[in-house]
């Protein structure tokens, strides 16, 4: 639905072809990753702007909270960084390339995406459709839960139902009532207060985080994404898309992206379940100035001094302060779970 729009409603007419109705997360899994699918043809950067592509410092944080990682786990022989959803490649790219030698070495680097291995990567950053079965170190998916496929609900005078969407025109109608094991995520997690109001049923993003968690051996995993809490999830959900830069209708026929943000919380307690032993959920701002992300000016004394080094350091900072901007980047929700 996209927000804004009319709610489903019972009476809507039965479409002419009816094997183009289906669920919500069926059509997205479809529509982004079964064949022909938007992640399978198209790389992110073309379409949306991530904290990855928008300055390498994303890069420099996540290689400050590996070492961090890697001195609590005593400088292991071997060390994990695995990007979970990686796009392109450039964050574990980058990160390999910031590295001193000694850790480098120690290094194995996995990026995990379903599409294509992109042209160009390091032969020492490993390609996977799956994160490794045993991780040690660092594993982070940033933007990665908001494009795992969920279903959506409606809530009607006889309880929540499923929302059924057109794969070909975007237009909706509701389904069966939901499942007894949605029915239960809803009432802990987002709770549908009248008739009319929606939510994107978590379960299977809580599932795929809880698969994370419980591959780390030793460690930390770190998801950032779009999120919002129990307390304040939005009355008519969040379904969005994205193509050429622009937000259009969410319509899955695998021409743009389909995103929804994140209940994290849930999350965190799937993570709790698969294993983790410490959670802290703040937001990408928080977290990224403990790892000294600041987006501070450089002093004007500099400028005097060393010209170039004030513009570059100018530059430097501007990035910074848009990973950390909490009306923009800074304001993703950010989950870390230790086990």
């Amino acid at each position: 639905m996209r927000r804004g729009g009319r709610p489903a409603t019972a009476a809507d007419p039965p479409a002419a072809d009816e094997a183009e109705w289906l669920t919500w997360r069926a059509a997205m899994q479809r529509a982004l990753y079964g064949e022909g699918g938007f992640y399978l043809l198209e790389r992110p950067s073309g379409h949306f702007r991530t904290s990855v592509s928008a300055s390498s410092a994303f890069a420099d944080a996540v290689l400050a909270l590996l070492t961090e990682v890697d001195a609590a786990l005593g400088q292991p022989d071997v060390l994990d960084l695995v990007d979970i959803g990686a796009g392109e490649g450039l964050l574990v790219r980058h990160v390999l390339e910031a590295a001193g030698p000694a850790l480098r070495r120690r290094l194995r680097v996995t990026a995990v995406d379903l599409s294509p291995r992109p042209l160009g990567l390091p032969l020492t950053i490993a390609w996977a459709a799956e994160p490794p079965p045993v991780v040690t170190g660092l594993a982070i998916a940033n933007e990665w839960l908001d494009n795992v496929p969920m279903d959506v609900a409606e809530q009607t005078s006889e309880g929540p139902r499923l929302v059924l969407v057109n794969t070909r025109t975007g237009e909706e109608r509701l389904g069966d009532p939901v499942s007894p094991e949605d029915r239960a995520w809803l009432d802990r997690w987002w709770p549908l207060p009248c008739v009319g109001s929606r939510a994107e049923i978590g379960r299977p993003r809580d599932a795929a985080w809880a698969a994370v968690v419980g591959r780390l051996a030793g460690g930390l995993a770190v998801a950032a994404d779009y999120a919002h809490p129990v307390d304040n999830r939005p009355a008519r959900g969040t379904l969005t898309g994205y193509r050429d830069g622009a937000v259009v209708a969410p319509i899955p026929d695998g021409t743009c992206d389909i995103t929804a943000h994140v209940a994290l919380d849930a999350c965190a307690e799937a993570g709790v379940r698969a294993g983790a032993i410490s959670t802290t959920l703040s937001t990408q701002r928080a977290a990224l100035r403990s790892l000294g992300i600041t987006g501070t000016r450089p002093p004007l004394e500099l400028a005097r001094s060393d010209p170039r080094a004030y513009l570059r350091a100018l530059a430097r900072a501007s990035e910074e302060a848009e990973l950390i901007d909490p009306r923009g980047l800074g304001g993703f929700g950010w989950l870390a779970q230790r086990r």
